[in-house]
C-alpha cells in the first residue's frame, strides 16, 4: 500500500514563500513595491493567509514594510559579499557606496598562542593588532579584528587605514599579490558590546567570518575575525561539483 503524503502545514508553506521572496528582494526583482497578496497567492498556489504569514516573516527580518492602503514595500536590501574570491570589504562593496573605516586600535601586542601559531610567529614574537569599525555610507556594517605578522603590520599601521582595505596595503608593502585564504563562516548573535558598536539590536544576527590570509608564497600574514551585520550582508559564491568519482553508497 502506497503511503499517503503528509499534508504540508501552513507555516511550512509560508517559509517556502518567504525564501523565494527573500531571494527576489536581494536580487532586485522588485523596484520597491511587492505584488499584491492576491497576486502572490496565485503565483505560489497558496492561500492569502499563507502569503500574509510569509510577509510577516520578512517584515520581522526588516526586509519589508507593510501599511494599510499603501501595500508592501522593500525596506532594505542586503549587499553581496563574495565567497569565491579574495577581496577586502571596500573592493567587495565598490559601487554600493563609500566605505569608511573607524580605526579603534592599531598597536603591537603579544598575541594569544593560538594566533601566534597560525601566523607562524616564534615564542615572544609580537603581532600587530588592528580593530576597525567599517561603515558604508555612514552605517556600520562590520567590526574587524585583525592580527598581522609584525614586519607587514608595522608598515600597515603607518598607512591610511581609514580609507584603504588592509589587503591592498599588504600587497603594496609586500611587493606582491596575496595568494589564498582559509576561512570559516558561522552565524552568531550580537553580544551587548558588539550590538552597541554596530548599532543593531542585542541578540541580532551576526555573520562571523574567520579568515587566515597568505601571501602568494604561502606565508600567513593576516588573521581576521570579522563580525558582519546579518541584516546588511549576504555571503554568496559559486561552487563547482568535484570531478573525482564519488561512491554513491557512501552518500546514502
Amino acid at each position: 500500500m502506497t503511503p499517503q503524503p503528509t499534508p504540508i502545514r501552513r507555516a511550512d508553506r509560508a517559509r517556502q514563500v518567504a525564501d523565494v521572496l527573500r531571494q527576489q528582494i536581494h536580487a532586485g526583482t522588485f523596484d520597491s513595491a511587492l505584488p499584491a497578496e492576491a497576486a502572490l497567492a496565485t503565483e505560489f498556489t497558496v492561500s492569502r493567509n499563507t502569503v500574509r504569514d510569509a510577509l510577516a516573516l520578512l517584515r520581522d527580518e526588516g526586509l519589508i514594510e507593510r501599511a494599510p492602503k499603501v501595500g508592501t514595500h522593500v525596506a532594505q536590501r542586503k549587499y553581496d559579499h563574495g565567497l569565491d574570491s579574495l577581496r577586502g570589504l571596500k573592493e567587495t562593496l565598490r559601487g554600493h557606496g563609500e566605505v569608511y573605516n573607524e580605526v579603534r586600535a592599531a598597536l603591537r601586542v603579544t598575541p594569544p598562542p593560538a594566533v601566534a601559531r597560525r601566523l607562524r610567529l616564534g615564542p615572544g614574537e609580537p603581532a600587530v593588532y588592528i580593530e576597525r569599525l567599517r561603515h558604508l555610507d555612514g552605517l556600520p556594517v562590520s567590526l574587524d579584528l585583525t592580527y598581522l605578522a609584525p614586519d607587514i603590520g608595522d608598515a600597515v599601521i603607518e598607512r591610511d587605514l581609514e580609507s584603504n582595505d588592509i589587503f591592498a596595503l599588504i600587497e603594496e608593502i609586500g611587493g606582491g599579490p596575496l595568494g589564498s585564504a582559509d576561512l570559516a563562516l558561522e552565524a552568531i548573535t550580537a553580544d551587548p558590546h558588539s550590538a552597541a558598536t554596530l548599532q543593531m539590536p542585542e541578540g541580532g544576527a551576526l555573520l562571523l567570518l574567520e579568515r587566515l590570509t597568505r601571501m602568494e608564497d604561502g606565508r600567513p600574514v593576516d588573521l581576521e575575525y570579522i563580525r558582519l551585520r546579518g541584516d546588511r550582508i549576504t555571503m554568496r559564491g559559486s561552487l563547482v561539483r568535484p570531478t573525482d568519482p564519488i561512491d554513491w553508497r557512501l552518500t546514502r
